[in-house]
């Protein structure tokens, strides 16, 4: 199995991917989820949940931010990849 994707690539699939999600997690709960409101529920920052959505971010994202923030979407993991 070969793997042909680019750091920058796969940077913008989970960038564009997280926005999807919290904004169909908005879609669908009562309570509203901002980019502030999940920088919060993770302990990051705003600027990393805004740079990864409108992919300004060349460092990417732990697995572990990325874990976290699948909690918080109620999503699992793998639709960050898709």
């Amino acid at each position: 199995m070969v793997i042909n994707m680019t750091q920058e690539k796969l940077n913008e699939l989970v960038g564009y991917n997280i926005k999807k999600y919290r904004l169909l997690y908005n879609k669908t709960h009562k309570d509203k989820i901002t980019q502030e409101k999940l920088a919060e529920a993770i302990g990051s920052s705003v600027s990393l949940i805004s740079n990864l959505e409108s992919n300004k971010i060349k460092q990417g994202i732990s697995i572990t931010n990325l874990y976290k923030i699948a909690i918080v979407l109620e999503t699992p993991i793998n639709n960050f990849f898709e």
